[in-house]
């Protein structure tokens, strides 16, 4: 029996082609893990809701509290009667047209809480370098010691500073007086505006730093020690490594410190506050926050006070957000 050509030309190609292929079946969707049903979405959020409440009641409701008063002419007479008259922006155009914002409260606080910040970062960093090169006894004795400067409460640690440059008996005072370089009788440096921060500094500084260092030495456990022992055999001396290695690993935690230190830095109250001059006898030491305090308490005009408290906050809030900006940009090239 001879075959056709279309069963020559057809048989190959049907064996190449082969046999056809079976109609795929659509795919399974994933088969849930067991237990999930055990935890839907909503649990995590019921789970924490005690703990937001409280939250939302210590700290978002007095905010929400400062942002109204700041638009109300709120003294002693509606906190006693409960009544509030609203007044726009008529606080926060005082306070704007006040020279006292920008001739002291605001150079004061600025100023201060920059110089503040890059020393506080600057010596916790040096004491987190010398930690980390430190034994394991030494580093736990000299870790605990810090530490302490810490723990100390703001109240306790400003007296202590007041008492060692107090004008008469302060022991700094007693000092500089008996090596010639003072006159106790004639120098209190709580009056003029230059030593009165120059104090405060040094105490804010003091207190803050061992946060800094503590949180540093810990970063500094995750740098690679590979890399470092790398570029000292090159030729890299410890600033070299120190610069393009440490800081670049550890740039997510100065940033932590950095951002942290410049929200405590802006709202000091404490540690100018009970200075000699800073509850308010010396004017021209008022930064924004014990301005607000006596505008508000001593005056007994919250709504003003409360505006000086929303300035402070905003401020506050664009510095923060310019520089993490910057970070990020930094990330991205």
């Amino acid at each position: 029996m001879t075959s056709t050509p279309t069963d020559v030309q057809a048989g190959p190609a049907s064996l190449e082609a082969g046999p056809p292929a079976a109609p795929t079946a659509p795919p399974t969707p994933p088969r849930a893990r067991r237990g999930d049903w055990l935890t839907p979405g909503w649990l995590p959020w019921l789970l924490q809701a005690p703990a937001l409440a409280v939250l939302a009641g210590l700290l978002v409701y007095p905010l929400v509290r400062v942002g109204v008063l700041a638009f109300q002419d709120f003294g002693l007479r509606e906190l006693v009667t409960g009544e509030s008259a609203w007044v726009g922006l008529e606080n926060f155009d005082e306070v704007l047209t006040d020279p006292l914002l920008w001739q002291v409260a605001l150079p004061n606080t600025v100023v201060f809480a920059a110089v503040n910040v890059v020393l506080t970062v600057a010596v916790g960093t040096a004491v987190a370098l010398l930690l980390a090169r430190l034994s394991g006894w030494a580093r736990g004795v000299l870790t605990s010691a810090i530490m302490v400067a810490w723990a100390m409460p703001a109240v306790t640690g400003t007296y202590v500073w007041v008492f060692l440059f107090d004008a008469r008996d302060g022991f700094v005072m007693q000092t500089l007086g008996s090596l010639g370089l003072v006159d106790p009788e004639t120098t209190n440096w709580f009056t003029e505006r230059l030593p009165f921060y120059a104090i405060a500094t040094v105490n804010v500084v003091h207190h803050g730093f061992p946060f800094v260092a503590v949180t540093i030495l810990a970063g500094l456990m995750t740098v690679p020690k590979d890399m470092l022992e790398a570029a000292a055999l090159d030729g890299a001396g410890a600033w070299r490594r120190f610069r393009y290695i440490t800081v670049p690993v550890l740039k997510p935690v100065f940033a932590v410190v950095t951002i942290l230190s410049t929200i405590w830095d802006f709202k000091v109250f404490t540690q100018i506050y009970l200075m000699p001059g800073g509850s308010g006898t010396n004017r021209e030491v008022l930064n924004l926050g014990t301005w607000s305090y006596i505008t508000a308490i001593s005056q007994n005009r919250y709504g003003l006070g409360a505006a000086i408290a929303v300035l402070l906050t905003v401020l506050l809030l664009v510095i923060t957000m310019v520089y993490l900006r910057t970070l990020f940009r930094q990330e991205e090239l």
